[in-house]
């Protein structure tokens, strides 16, 4: 995803691009954020550290597939996410991430619910919960970013999924969506 940036408004026009993302805890996400930095350089703080469950578009109507996501959130559990190791999925795609051990489960199940709803998800791979640390980078800069997470270990109570739309370039959070519960702004 592009930048992140958070809008209130409750409905603007836009070409039906959708994102569902879980974030961190800010702590986690500083410290990831500057790791990533460490690899990509200043671009890399662009976007946010977070766990993608869908990026694609809306099938119907954006009203519907906001509507379907709220339904999916409220009808979902918290859970504890760990992140442990590193995975990458070269050669097919030059990408290095942590690994999502704890809470995979649910994090498919999460995208199995969104996607069977009027969403898209429009990735050319299967899905895999992941955190990526590095993309696109150099054969020896993503061979470092491996060898420097390998041990890396955190966990969190994922409690929210953030609901994004597409504006002018940048990706903006419209809803954080509490797991169980109503809408965060």
């Amino acid at each position: 995803m592009p930048s992140l940036v958070q809008s209130g408004a409750p409905t603007l026009p836009h070409a039906g691009s959708l994102g569902v993302i879980i974030s961190l805890p800010a702590s986690l996400a500083a410290e990831l954020g500057q790791k990533r930095a460490q690899f990509a350089g200043p671009s890399a703080a662009v976007v946010p550290p977070h766990i993608t469950l869908v990026s694609g578009r809306a099938t119907d109507s954006w009203d519907a597939a906001v509507e379907h996501v709220r339904e999916v959130a409220a009808e979902s559990t918290p859970f504890k996410l760990s992140l442990r190791g590193t995975g990458t999925f070269q050669p097919v795609s030059p990408v290095v991430f942590l690994n999502v051990d704890h809470g995979a489960q649910e994090c498919a199940a999460l995208h199995a619910k969104l996607v069977q709803g009027p969403l898209e998800h429009q990735l050319a791979f299967d899905f895999h919960p992941h955190l990526t640390i590095a993309h696109y980078l150099d054969d020896e800069i993503m061979d470092q970013a491996k060898e420097e997470m390998a041990h890396f270990e955190a966990s969190f109570e994922v409690a929210s999924i953030g609901l994004f739309d597409y504006i002018e370039g940048n990706w903006a959070l419209r809803e954080e969506l509490n797991l169980g519960g109503a809408t965060r702004t």
